[in-house]
């Protein structure tokens, strides 16, 4: 009577040996191939005939919350920004040395949403403290962006964005505002949200052609390609 086949987590626990925990994380990390196929599922059967593999390299990382650091494409909202968070975006670059498991896609917060319009770094998050220090701590966070605008400043504009405006009755915080070209600005302050930006270069005379967010406290987006995500890998603070 033939051997009924065993969960993938078993027989992984068997050949490391580790334990069933163990094997789990091995087997969601990706380090285990079946017939030569990687398999990522902890209850996949194998049979007797089968060959299972551990990678002779694997080393488990800790099991810690993600953060994803996404480049959003202008004209794209929230909701599909995160659907961006695949293995095949993930960028090339990404030195975090995290290796993608399929649970860090559980229970992911948007944090600091930009517009629609707008292009940038946008922020998904499983970590308490990062969901906690970018919604509670949010107005003590520094934001830069980067601002097309065309049409010509008032005399005093710059001086009037760095002390703040008042726009529906609402006073904004003040910004570091600075030429970058001849139609690009820089815009960096606590409390910055992307969404304000408009209304702001209009009461100076200034109309916005594109928004783009390059920076979030201390992580900035650097080389990150449109489209791409990498880690916010672990000592690596907002």
């Amino acid at each position: 009577m033939p051997e009924e086949p065993l969960r993938l987590s078993k027989v992984v626990a068997a050949l490391v040996p580790c334990s069933r925990r163990e094997a789990e994380q091995y087997i969601a990390e990706g380090w285990v191939r079946v017939d030569g196929t990687r398999v990522e599922e902890p209850q996949f059967r194998v049979g007797g005939e089968q060959r299972v593999e551990v990678d002779p390299k694997a080393r488990l990382q800790p099991v810690a919350p993600a953060t994803f650091l996404v480049h959003k494409p202008a004209g794209m909202g929230t909701a599909q920004a995160q659907e961006l968070i695949a293995a095949g975006t993930h960028w090339s670059g990404d030195a975090s040395g995290i290796r993608r498991v399929k649970s860090h896609g559980v229970g992911l917060v948007p944090l600091l949403a930009l517009p629609q319009p707008a292009s940038g770094l946008a922020i998904f998050s499983q970590d308490r403290g990062v969901v906690r220090k970018l919604t509670e701590d949010a107005r003590l966070v520094e934001q830069e962006l980067v601002v097309e605008v065309t049409g010509t400043i008032a005399a005093d504009g710059l001086a009037r964005l760095a002390r703040g405006l008042v726009i529906d009755d609402r006073p904004l915080p003040p910004a570091r505002v600075s030429w970058q070209s001849e139609t690009r600005l820089r815009f960096a302050g606590k409390g910055l949200a992307a969404e304000w930006v408009p209304a702001m270069c209009e009461r100076v005379g200034l109309r916005v052609v594109a928004i783009r967010r390059i920076r979030i406290g201390r992580v900035a987006m650097g080389s990150l390609p449109t489209g791409q995500w990498r880690y916010l890998p672990t000592g690596e603070r907002f």
